[in-house]
C-alpha cells in the first residue's frame, strides 16, 4: 500500500514539473529584449533569422524558385543568379532607345457618353478580342467591386505568407490558381481578396501608431460621399471618397522615419537618379529627404520607415559586367538589412511589414524578394505573376523618363483630338519576345498605324516626341518586363495608353479607375489590335482622351512636390497599402 502511494506522490511531482516547464516556455514565447534581441517562439511556424545576438524576423518559408528558360533558350535563375545573353544590356539599351530617339472637347458629347456608361453600361468587342476600353461595365465592372470591408466577388489565394503571425484566410474563401493571363478585373478580385484573408504580422509589442493606422482605416472605410470636388473627377477612382478620405489623412498623420545609415552614391543620393527612364526612384528620394511635412526624426512617431536606395545606383556600381549573376547586389542589401535591425529594433517590431523602398530597375523584384519581401516594395516592375509582387501590400511604381532634371515638365501636352492625324504609334528596340511580334504584323502594313523599331536619331529626340503628341492611342508594349515608361509618357503628352503587356499591374491600381482612361489589350489579340481601336467610338475616345488630361495631375513630377502629384501619389499608394495591412488583432 506504501509503495502505490509513494508511486503516486512521484507521478504527481513529474506533473507537476512538466506543468512548469511548459508554462515557462509559454511565457518565454512572449518575452522581448529590447533593440532587437528577441526569444522567438519555440511554437512559431515562421523562420526567424539568427545574426549574431539578435534575430531578424522576416520571409518565412522561402524557396529558391527553380531555372526558366531565358530569351537565348539560356537558363534564367530569379534570385541569386541570373544568366542571360543580354543581361547587361536589357535596360541601358532601353535607355539609349529614349534618348535617340487645341480644340475643345465637346462637353455636351463627353457628358452623353459618361451618362450613358452609368445608364447603359457596354462593353465593346470586335473579331473576338478580349480587351477593356473606355469606362467599361457589367455585372463584374471596376465599380461594382467593393473596397475592403466588403464582400468580394470572387476568392483568389493569398501569397501574402511572409511575416509571422500572419492572419490566416477569412473563413468560407476558396483559393484557385491564376491562369496564365491575370486580367484587370481578375486583379481588382485579388486584391480585396488579399486585403480580406491576409494581414502584415501583429507588432510585437504596442505602439500609438497602430491604433492611429486603425482609426484611418475605420475613416476610410466610412469616407464620406464627395459631392463636388473641382480637382478630383469621380469617373478616374475606383472609389473617390475613399481615396480623398485617405489622402486627406495622410496628409494630416503620416510621418516617415528615414534611416540615415547607408554609403553614397547606392543610398542618399538621389541627384545621382534625375534622369533617364529610372527617375522615379531619385525624386521620390529627393522630395522624401526634404519634406518637413511628413519626415519625423523620432521613430517611435513613424508609421512607415524608408529605406534610402536606389536600385540604379546598386546595379551601376556593383554588378560585375559579364558576370551574368546578381548575388552580390543581393547580399549587398541584405548586409545593409543586417546592419539595421542589429542596431535598431524597428524592423523586429512589426516584422518590417511599417518599412518600405522605391526602386524602379527591373532586378529590383528578384534582388529583394527573399530578405525584404516582408517590408513594402514600390517596383516599377509589377508583374502580378512574377517575382512574388503581392496585390495589396506592393506598390506598381510609375516608371517615368525624365530627359531634364531641371525642368522634368519640359514639352509638356499635346495636340488636341481634331489634330491627332495617326490612329496608333509605337516606336522602340526590339526587347524581349512581344516586340517583334508587334512590328511583324504592323511594321509598314497600314497607313493609320505608325508602328516602327527604333527611330533615326533627332535632336532632343523630336521625332518621337511630335509622335506621341499627335496619335490618338500610343502603344504601351512591353520589353523584358512587364513595365514601360510609355504608360506615363502617353498621359504626359495626352495620348490614350494602349497597354499590351500581360499580368502588369499599373500604377496607382489601388486607387486609379484605369480603364476609364487606358485601353488593355491582350498579347494574344496583337492581330486585332487596329479593328480594336476602330471599335471604339469617337465620342468614347473624346471622353478617354480627356480623362487622360484629367489624370495627368497624378503622373506629374515638379521641382516642388505639389498636392496630388506624383510624388504625393506614390506615397499615398504605400500608405494606403500599410493601412489596409495593419493587423486589427
Amino acid at each position: 500500500m506504501s509503495q502505490e502511494l509513494q508511486y503516486l506522490l512521484e507521478t504527481k511531482r513529474l506533473v507537476s514539473l512538466v506543468a512548469v516547464v511548459f508554462a515557462l516556455f509559454m511565457m518565454f514565447q512572449y518575452f522581448e529584449f529590447p533593440y532587437g534581441d528577441v526569444v522567438s517562439s519555440l511554437f512559431s511556424a515562421s523562420k526567424a533569422q539568427t545574426l549574431g545576438n539578435i534575430t531578424r524576423f522576416d520571409s518565412s518559408n522561402y524557396t529558391k524558385p527553380a531555372g526558366i528558360l531565358g530569351k537565348d533558350n539560356r537558363t534564367i535563375y530569379k534570385g541569386d543568379d541570373v544568366g542571360s545573353g543580354n543581361f547587361e544590356s536589357e535596360r541601358n539599351a532601353d535607355m539609349d532607345e529614349f534618348m535617340e530617339t487645341g480644340d475643345d472637347v465637346s462637353r455636351e458629347g463627353v457628358e452623353e457618353v459618361e451618362k450613358a456608361e452609368v445608364l447603359a453600361p457596354e462593353k465593346a468587342t470586335e473579331s473576338g478580342a478580349d480587351f477593356l476600353i473606355g469606362n467599361v461595365s457589367n455585372s463584374n465592372s471596376v465599380q461594382d467591386i467593393e473596397e475592403p470591408g466588403g464582400s468580394q466577388k470572387s476568392s483568389v489565394p493569398s501569397d501574402n505568407k511572409s511575416s509571422i503571425n500572419e492572419v490566416p484566410p477569412v473563413k468560407g474563401t476558396h483559393e484557385r490558381p491564376m491562369g496564365e493571363v491575370v486580367t484587370i478585373l481578375e486583379m481588382h478580385d485579388m486584391l480585396v481578396n488579399n486585403r480580406a484573408s491576409s494581414h502584415s504580422m501583429k507588432p510585437r509589442w504596442s505602439s500609438t501608431v497602430d491604433q492611429e493606422l486603425l482609426d484611418a482605416k475605420l475613416q476610410i472605410e466610412n469616407a464620406p460621399a464627395i459631392d463636388n470636388d473641382h480637382t478630383l473627377h469621380p469617373s478616374l477612382y475606383v472609389n473617390i471618397s475613399r481615396f480623398k478620405r485617405s489622402y486627406d489623412l495622410m496628409e494630416k498623420i503620416l510621418k516617415v522615419y528615414i534611416y540615415k545609415e547607408g554609403e553614397k552614391p547606392i543610398f542618399h543620393q538621389p541627384q545621382a537618379v534625375l534622369k533617364g527612364i529610372y527617375a522615379s526612384e531619385g525624386w521620390f528620394m529627393k522630395h522624401m529627404k526634404a519634406s518637413k511635412h511628413f519626415v519625423t526624426k523620432k521613430p517611435k512617431q513613424a508609421h512607415l520607415f524608408y529605406i534610402p536606395f536606389s536600385s540604379r545606383m546598386l546595379e551601376e556600381k556593383l554588378y560585375v559586367l559579364d558576370s551574368h549573376n546578381h548575388k552580390n547586389l543581393v547580399k549587398y542589401l541584405k548586409d545593409y538589412l543586417d546592419l539595421i535591425v542589429g542596431r535598431y529594433n524597428f524592423w523586429n517590431r512589426t516584422g518590417g511589414s511599417d518599412h518600405f523602398f522605391v526602386a524602379c530597375h527591373d532586378w529590383a523584384a528578384s534582388e529583394t524578394k527573399k530578405h525584404m519581401d516582408t517590408c513594402i516594395r514600390a517596383l516599377c516592375n509589377s508583374d502580378v505573376k512574377k517575382e512574388g509582387f503581392k496585390l495589396g501590400k506592393d506598390v506598381a511604381l510609375p516608371e517615368t523618363f525624365v530627359r531634364s532634371a531641371k525642368n522634368p515638365l519640359r514639352e509638356f501636352g499635346g495636340k488636341p483630338p481634331s489634330q491627332r492625324s495617326t490612329l496608333a504609334f509605337f516606336a522602340g528596340q526590339m526587347h524581349g519576345n512581344f516586340r517583334p511580334i508587334l512590328l511583324q504584323h504592323w511594321e509598314n502594313k497600314d497607313p493609320d498605324m505608325k508602328i516602327f523599331g527604333k527611330l533615326p536619331k533627332s535632336k532632343n529626340n523630336k521625332n518621337y516626341v511630335q509622335y506621341m503628341k499627335s496619335s490618338k492611342y500610343c502603344i504601351c508594349a512591353k520589353g523584358y518586363e512587364v513595365n514601360s515608361p510609355r504608360v506615363v509618357e502617353a498621359i504626359f503628352y495626352e495620348c490614350v495608353p494602349v497597354i499590351i503587356s500581360d499580368n502588369f499591374v499599373p500604377p496607382f491600381f489601388e486607387v486609379l479607375n484605369w480603364e476609364s482612361f487606358a485601353v488593355f489589350v491582350q498579347e494574344k489579340e496583337i492581330a486585332n489590335l487596329k479593328n480594336i481601336l476602330v471599335s471604339i467610338p469617337q465620342k468614347r475616345y473624346l471622353v478617354m482622351q480627356e480623362r487622360v488630361k484629367q489624370v495627368q495631375q497624378h503622373f506629374l513630377w515638379h521641382v516642388k512636390p505639389v498636392k496630388y502629384d506624383i510624388f504625393h501619389m506614390i506615397l499615398h499608394s504605400i500608405w494606403y497599402n500599410r493601412v489596409f495591412r495593419i493587423n486589427p488583432s
